[in-house]
């Protein structure tokens, strides 16, 4: 309880979930998140910061339909490993199994997140979200509802919102949606979108997480020229 309350009053309730975690563990409150903890006040966007932010949320997702899969928890477990060495690997997936067992206060983590990191950076974490939805190959529609509050929570509005999700599930319109333009737009706005759109998702918006998660930008970043060059081929734009 002492770590747990600590947290809260230095680190809001990310925080407190660090210092619950830590109360669990072997007594070293460090490793790969305990020492960004230290502070008064929640620390500018870190890549560490980014981690926990996104545990709690994919702990949010995955329990939306009631059920846990192994296809989830490996697709945490791969994401983690491409980001960190095994070591904090093991030390993450500790905290996220603590993570899992309880209920946080979805809003509130989120309007924390919100003070704490910019806006690409929310983004992120909203493309990364769907990623995990479909890890099993089969997108539950809670988990879609949970994504979606998560995003607004995360003050994403809802052309953004539309804008990732069309990326993981297309149809004739996904390639306009992803770009934030309607179907009946001329080539000229279909073009200005397709500008603003790269500068909005280009890769370099979020390399402050770390260089590895610029790979995870660049997903959404070739997901917007793909689109673009869909609807050139289509209109026949040169």
């Amino acid at each position: 309880m002492l770590w747990g309350g600590l947290g809260w009053a230095l680190g809001g309730p990310i925080g407190a979930i660090i210092g619950y975690s830590l109360a669990g563990m072997t007594g070293q409150a460090g490793g790969a998140y305990g020492s960004a903890y230290q502070s008064r006040g929640y620390p500018q966007t870190q890549p560490g910061d980014f981690i926990v932010s996104l545990l709690v949320l994919f702990a949010s997702v995955m329990k939306a339909d009631k059920q846990m899969l192994k296809s989830e928890l490996d697709y945490v477990k791969q994401f983690l490993g491409k980001q960190f060495s095994q070591n904090h690997v093991r030390d993450f997936m500790t905290l996220f199994k603590d993570i899992v067992k309880q209920d946080y206060p979805l809003r509130d983590v989120c309007r924390q997140i919100v003070r704490s990191m910019d806006h690409p950076s929310r983004l992120e974490l909203v493309h990364v979200l769907f990623g995990l939805s479909k890890a099993d190959g089969h997108v539950h529609a809670d988990e879609i509802k949970v994504i979606h509050t998560i995003a607004r929570y995360l003050n994403i509005n809802e052309h953004d919102y539309e804008s990732i999700r069309a990326m993981f599930f297309k149809d004739t319109l996904s390639d306009y949606t992803i770009l934030e333009v309607d179907p009946s737009a001329s080539d000229s706005e279909v073009k200005k979108a397709y500008r603003k759109m790269a500068t909005k998702y280009h890769p370099d918006k979020v390399g402050h997480l770390g260089k590895d998660l610029i790979s995870l930008a660049e997903e959404k970043f070739k997901a917007v020229n793909d689109a673009y060059q869909n609807i050139k081929k289509e209109r026949g734009i040169n």
